[in-house]
């Protein structure tokens, strides 16, 4: 019987002190709401972004969950291809075969090309934590970044930066931009334009193929982090690694499917949002935290490194096309602020005192 109800009934016939006692007695607790969340991404969980999202994310939402005890998030966990492929998780999100998950923006320049501003901009940082403030700085700014999302029946929830820099591994040394003539080099998009007017041809890949591409030949070499060579165990197959510190870059976005997050309770909604972004700034810590010793395991596993001379990083950076302009170009060719974007970003990263190589914005009088 409610405690309320047995307290009318006895009233009548118990003794004021027996009464006080009732009312001490506590409530019975209102039992969480149960809220189901499947999570998906096509890289597995050694990957480092999934990783976090694993051991990072997920226990920071339910933390600030469980401070009121009103719901709490049964999580359906779907790595490496489970539910949709490296290349195609946004599309699993827009259908709704996921809830949230990571989308690698990098293969979606034709959806998403707001997300590519770092791509665009090769020499300018190799601070992941600034480069995922400065684009959802952007974000905040630039409607036009939330609007393409929602094309895609997704709410943008933030976006990462899980790299130091890119450097060149091969399966033979490269030291020069001369080295590249005849090279094959594996890349992710929009990078591979940096191998314009060397004498290298670009090939389109993801992180989880290139071990196989270097091992049977397919490519000769790949552009990839220290961290990746590490954890996917590619000084195995390229044992020589050209520092050539050519950038960080947003490769990343957290997104919701649209009609999902319109059915979760407004408590739910911004522990995920908050929580994520204290994930964006604890990768880009992470990145740089452990970027050093990815370098001395990557020797440890046989590799070599070989830094490139700043005179050849300076001439890689002037010689080739202005991959911003480009892009920008493109971009305001359907109706999109590129040039605006581009801008913002260049004086986030001057102000910042970034070593840039390149004032990619300046060149649109040329």
């Amino acid at each position: 019987m409610d405690i309320r109800k047995l307290i009318a009934v006895a009233g009548r016939a118990l003794p004021l002190a027996a009464i006080v006692a009732l009312l001490a007695q506590p409530l019975p607790a209102r039992a969480a709401e149960t809220i189901n969340l499947t999570a998906i991404d096509g890289y597995p969980p050694k990957s480092l972004w999934v990783k976090e999202f694993i051991e990072f994310y997920i226990p920071e939402i339910d933390k600030r969950l469980a401070k009121t005890g009103n719901y709490k998030i049964k999580w359906n966990q779907a790595w490496g291809g489970q539910i949709a492929k490296k290349k195609h998780v946004l599309e699993a999100l827009q259908k709704g075969l996921g809830d949230i998950g990571v989308v690698t923006t990098v293969f979606h320049a034709d959806k998403v090309p707001l997300q590519m501003i770092a791509y665009a901009t090769p020499f300018v940082t190799s601070d992941p934590a600034l480069v995922a403030r400065t684009v959802d700085d952007l974000v905040n700014t630039f409607p036009a970044y939330k609007e393409t999302w929602k094309k895609y029946n997704q709410v943008y929830l933030t976006n990462l930066a899980v790299l130091d820099t890119y450097q060149i591994l091969s399966r033979d040394p490269i030291e020069s931009l001369d080295d590249f003539n005849g090279k094959k080099i594996a890349g992710a998009g929009m990078n591979l334009r940096y191998l314009q007017g060397m004498g290298a041809a670009g090939v389109g890949g993801s992180l989880v193929t290139y071990y196989n591409k270097l091992k049977t030949g397919v490519v000769d070499g790949a552009m990839i982090w220290a961290e990746a060579a590490v954890t996917f165990k590619l000084a195995e197959v390229a044992p020589y690694m050209l520092r050539a510190d050519i950038g960080t870059a947003n490769s990343k976005a957290i997104t919701m499917n649209a009609d999902t997050w319109a059915k979760l309770p407004d408590e739910v909604r911004t522990a995920i949002a908050e929580a994520a972004i204290d994930y964006r700034d604890h990768m880009g810590r992470l990145a740089m935290e452990i970027a050093e010793g990815s370098y001395k395991k990557y020797k440890a596993a046989g590799g070599t490194i070989a830094v490139m001379p700043q005179e050849e990083r300076d001439k890689w950076a002037a010689t080739m096309p202005n991959v911003a302009k480009g892009w920008a170009e493109d971009l305001e060719s359907k109706g999109l602020p590129g040039k605006a974007v581009l801008q913002t970003y260049m004086d986030a990263m001057r102000t910042a005192q970034q070593p840039i190589l390149r004032q990619w914005d300046k060149e649109f009088g040329s």
